[in-house]
C-alpha cells in the first residue's frame, strides 16, 4: 500500500490496516484491508484468514455487527482489492443489506 490515500487510520498490525471510509454507512464504518495486494477474499486464503481475524478483534469490542466482503462485479465487488466492511449496527438503524429473510435469487434451486 503506498499510503498516499487520506484516511483516518484506526488501527494498525504488520499485516492489516483499518481506516475509517470518509463515506462510512454507520457510524464506526470501518475498512479492514490487508498490507499484501489480493484482488478479493478467494485468491490467497492465508492473507484472507489473517484480515478476518483482525475484523473479528474489532467486531469484538463492537457489540452487533456485519462483516461484509464481495468477490467478483457480480457479487458488487467494485475495487479489487480485498477489503471487508465492518459496519456496527443499532436497532432501527435504518441499513438495509441486499437481502431480506427468504428472498431468493432467480436462479436459485431448491435444495431437497
Amino acid at each position: 500500500m503506498a499510503g498516499t490515500a487520506p484516511a483516518r487510520v484506526v488501527r494498525e498490525w504488520p499485516d492489516v490496516l483499518a481506516i475509517a471510509p470518509t463515506d462510512g454507512v454507520t457510524a464506526g464504518h470501518t475498512l479492514v484491508i490487508p498490507k499484501t495486494h489480493v484482488a478479493d477474499v478467494g485468491v490467497d486464503p492465508e492473507v484472507s484468514a489473517a484480515t478476518m481475524l483482525r475484523a473479528a478483534e474489532l467486531a469484538a469490542e463492537l457489540g452487533p455487527c456485519n462483516i461484509i466482503t464481495s468477490r467478483g462485479r457480480a457479487a458488487t465487488q467494485s475495487v479489487f482489492h480485498l477489503h471487508l466492511h465492518l459496519l456496527p449496527r443499532r436497532g432501527g438503524d435504518g441499513l438495509a443489506l441486499p437481502w431480506s429473510p427468504g428472498a431468493r435469487g432467480k436462479d436459485h434451486e431448491a435444495v431437497t
